[in-house]
């Protein structure tokens, strides 16, 4: 128990033969229950698990048999942390890659009712920059910006960190079988999250890096893929949010500046065009990409702004 909740920890492993047994006996006293997921690990992960078993009762496996993912595997263990009812759920990586002295502050918002979601934020820690590999800190960051927008927590940041905890009444709300079941997941559970205005808050924690961890992320292939989940997310969140649930004219905004900045491409190309071959610059075309590119942006912003302004009152101003 902690803070007198319940507390279930879901550790998503795959191919964790190594590192899962640190894990668990690193794993704090106030946990109730250790829920390791093993997505179809073809090395001896499922075997050091059962080793442990036997000698705690706190200890419960989940086996995949065929794999579905890091995100896949963390939906299984909500599922039964859910169905369980404990109060608060929260995902350490089965890697060791997250210092269990920094669980009683994730864990902390969701306890006091401040938030139904809190995740670590390593961006911010100190020296960060130099104790991330930088082709991480710097995709990582995109990728951040990209869910401020798509997701509308504009307070959070780190947004690939997979260092969480849930409500249990967020558990109940959110359709588990509808999240993205990759390395997309921490992006995907923000933007459904949002969308049942569940107050959310970010912890900054120390990155851990080089404790015998592989990571499979690959982020020529990683960052393209979660940008098209974003894209979609986005417009998805905000038919949901500002159009079903409550009407908010910054669903405008929004489509008319994509409308607007849509046209300015083939405008450019043919502005371009045009002063290559001949030598000019066309008057009309100029002045009606101007119009398009300005009024484009001004929207955009707009939607931004109101965006923002809409859910401050999900971030920790409102605490």
């Amino acid at each position: 128990m902690f803070k007198s909740k319940s507390v279930c920890v879901v550790a998503p492993a795959y191919n964790e033969e190594t590192q899962i047994g640190n894990v668990i006996e690193t794993m704090p006293e106030y946990v109730d229950k250790i829920v390791i997921v093993d997505d179809a690990s073809p090395d001896k992960t499922v075997e050091v698990v059962k080793q442990y078993v036997k000698t705690s009762d706190r200890i419960v496996l989940i086996e995949h048999s065929k794999n579905q993912g890091v995100g896949g595997a963390i939906v299984s263990g909500y599922k039964w942390a859910r169905d369980n009812l404990f109060d608060i759920t929260a995902v350490m990586a089965g890697d060791g890659q997250m210092d269990p002295e920094d669980l009683p502050r994730i864990l902390e918002p969701v306890a006091d009712g401040v938030a139904d979601y809190s995740k670590a934020n390593r961006l911010f820690f100190g020296d960060a920059w130099n104790m991330i590999p930088h082709y991480r800190y710097l995709g990582n960051s995109f990728l951040s910006l990209a869910t401020k927008i798509a997701s509308g927590y504009w307070h959070i940041a780190d947004s690939q960190s997979g260092y969480t905890a849930i409500s249990l009444e967020a558990l109940k709300r959110i359709t588990l079988d509808d999240i993205y079941k990759n390395y997309g997941m921490p992006n995907d559970i923000l933007i459904k999250l949002n969308q049942f205005d569940f107050p959310v808050r970010d912890i900054h924690t120390k990155p851990v890096y080089n404790v015998g961890e592989k990571s499979g992320i690959r982020l020529i292939n990683v960052i393209p893929r979660i940008s098209w989940l974003l894209f979609k997310g986005f417009w998805r969140r905000l038919f949901f949010k500002y159009v079903i649930k409550d009407f908010h004219p910054l669903v405008f905004f929004y489509s008319f500046s994509i409308l607007l900045l849509t046209v300015s491409i083939p405008l450019t190309i043919r502005l371009f065009y045009i002063w290559g071959i001949t030598g000019d610059i066309p008057d009309i075309n100029t002045m009606t990409l101007i119009f398009t590119l300005i009024s484009g942006f001004q929207m955009l912003f707009f939607g931004m702004w109101f965006d923002m302004d809409y859910n401050k009152r999900l971030g920790p101003d409102n605490d």
